[in-house]
């Protein structure tokens, strides 16, 4: 149905013999997909709907007329394609289109978008739109459908959670909208762009003679604020307490060696406080764990990079007068209502080459004579904080089979491949030995439900040689409509390894019902109203009917042996691998 070809991004010209130059004109549909590959979309995940036929017979026009476009897969529920998006830009660093079928198929997509829009994840997204005319034109309304889906403000479904939205009104406007979106999408503050597509415009023929040409925009790069980082490295230098907070890693290779260095040499801790990627070695010596209380109560200047919620206000203080430079591609987060956290200094950069630059900016500079002892201290204080968690999460083993221990055991299992973990309120960081920048992703903090399969599927279409592991709670699994992943799984022969820790209720709200209510009568009573899930199915008649292989593990002595088995099956019989562990409340 299309073409693999490499793709063309920028304005690098299409290769000759591609199709274009023969074709006069293409319906719109058609000159849609073929634009999206000429601009450097290689995959659009489409579950297709009524509204499709013109998006159909554009790619079976397409493909007729030699034609490049990205590889369309159809993927059977939205919610799942939004997250194959999403986890494929966090592998591949490259955006993605995802297309539904009219408001329907589009709701489905919205909690995906919420997720993608609070992650600054660019991905381009489509939904048709039910015809607007009855009669008289090609595409007008055929089944009782077209009045049932029509909407006053389709686009409202998705808005907020997208930084632009267009409906298609001609097609002439086909290369120029997708054009735009993809800049949009990858324009700092990242994040989705969405464009409605009505029927009849698709059907309608769209001058080829554009298809090839160089993009008419391109995202700008951000750049550094030169002043900026001075003045931060000045604060900091000039601290006695310096402390590091970071939620959403260190923006790639170079920026996370450089916030080692940065942090090893001026003995700067690092609080990865809620992390949904990593910044920072597990066993650095300056990674300080996920308490902020003990950081801030010394800090004087605090270096924020990239954190939505670097600490909670209500639980963690600020020393009077301690200094606050936030850093990250929108580091007020202007599209959070309500985010007060203090900011002397802003540093508006993407986080890599902030890092980068800062570190640069330091080592420049007179190292402090304070710094030798502070690492000393922080050294001594993180080994021995770190030895406890391994050793905790050892002993649970002497007992049921508890998160920690899961994560411990996984750890060893994995040994020194180069894998990615994908977490859903699944196994915590904590006992992992995490040691390189694409090693841990966690649920976005909006957090939409769902998320971590299919996201660990998209993650592994793009990086095939990578080890892929997603872990999920057993209410996370049934939000991502495990039927969908699993088929999408054979069907493009995914083989990541799923674990399900399964107690069998909804345990983030059960602890979100303890810190408020320690003593109260929820917390004294065996069951807590409105968290427990049983019965709970047999999961791994689902993973089989997708000829998955499956186990279910009850006791700890059989834990590592059963993650070693699972990750043997992923690798040399290439199928997903899934494990329904029972873990203890």
């Amino acid at each position: 149905m299309s073409k693999t070809t490499t793709s063309v991004v920028n304005n690098d010209a299409l290769p000759s013999g591609n199709g274009i130059e023969a074709a006069v004109s293409i319906t719109s549909g058609g000159a849609l997909l073929s634009r999206m590959k000429a601009i450097g979309i290689d995959y659009i995940f489409a579950n297709s709907g009524t509204d499709f036929p013109p998006v159909i017979e554009g790619l079976a026009e397409a493909d007729a007329k030699n034609i490049d476009l990205p590889e369309a897969i159809v993927i059977t529920h939205e919610s799942a394609a939004m997250g194959m998006a999403h986890g494929y830009y966090l592998g591949t660093g490259k955006t993605a289109a995802v297309m539904a079928h009219t408001n329907v198929g589009l709701a489905n997509c919205a909690i995906g978008a919420i997720n993608a829009s609070i992650e600054n994840i660019p991905m381009m997204l489509f939904s048709g739109r039910t015809p607007t005319t009855e009669q008289g034109r090609f595409g007008s309304r055929t089944v009782p459908i077209g009045w049932g889906q029509e909407m006053r403000d389709q686009n409202a479904l998705v808005r907020e959670a997208c930084k632009w939205d267009y409906e298609l009104r001609f097609p002439e406007q086909a290369v120029e909208t997708v054009d735009r979106a993809k800049a949009l999408a990858e324009t700092t503050p990242r994040g989705p762009v969405y464009v409605s597509l009505p029927r009849e415009v698709l059907c309608e023929p769209c001058p080829a003679d554009q298809l090839g040409s160089p993009a008419i925009m391109v995202a700008p790069q951000p750049g550094i604020d030169q002043d900026a980082i001075a003045r931060a490295a000045e604060l900091i230098s000039q601290a006695d307490n310096p402390v590091i907070f970071a939620q959403r890693g260190a923006g790639g290779a170079d920026g996370f060696a450089a916030l080692a260095g940065m942090a090893e040499r001026w003995g700067m801790p690092v609080c990865q406080y809620w992390a949904v990627r990593l910044a920072m070695d597990l066993d650095h010596p300056m990674a300080a764990g996920n308490d902020p209380a003990v950081l801030l109560e010394t800090a004087d200047v605090v270096l924020v990079i990239d954190s939505l919620a670097p600490w909670a206000p209500d639980k963690h203080k600020l020393k009077p007068g301690c200094k606050v430079i936030h850093l990250g591609q929108d580091p007020l987060f202007s599209k959070v209502p309500v985010r007060n956290f203090q900011c002397d200094l802003a540093i508006a950069a993407d986080v890599q080459p902030g890092i980068v630059a800062l570190k640069a900016a330091l080592d420049e500079l007179e190292l402090s004579e304070k710094a030798a002892p502070r690492r000393a201290q922080w050294a001594a204080r993180n080994e021995a904080n770190r030895q406890a968690v391994l050793a905790s999460a050892e002993a649970d083993g002497a007992g049921g089979i508890t998160k920690n221990l899961v994560s411990l055991c996984l750890s060893r299992a994995l040994g020194d491949r180069k894998a990615s973990v994908l977490s859903e309120l699944g196994c915590p960081p904590a006992p992992m030995a995490l040691n390189h920048w694409q090693a841990w992703y966690q649920e976005p903090h909006a957090g939409g439900l769902g998320w971590c399969f299919p996201a660990a599927l998209g993650m592994k279409l793009g990086t095939p040689d990578r080890t892929v592991v997603a872990t999920m709670g057993d209410g996370s699994y049934m939000f991502s409509n495990p039927v969908v992943c699993h088929q999408i799984a054979e069907a493009l022969d995914l083989p990541i390894l799923v674990i399900v820790l399964n107690n069998a209720e909804w345990g983030a709200v059960r602890q979100s019902v303890l810190d408020h209510y320690p003593d109260g009568y929820a917390a004294r009573s065996n069951r807590m109203p409105l968290t427990q899930l049983s019965p709970v199915p047999d999961f791994t008649h689902v993973a089989k009917a997708s000829r998955a292989f499956a186990a279910r593990v009850e006791q700890a002595a059989d834990l590592e042996s059963a993650l070693k088995e699972a990750l043997k099956q992923i690798e040399q019989n290439k199928t997903l691998a899934f494990l329904d562990v029972v873990v203890s409340r």
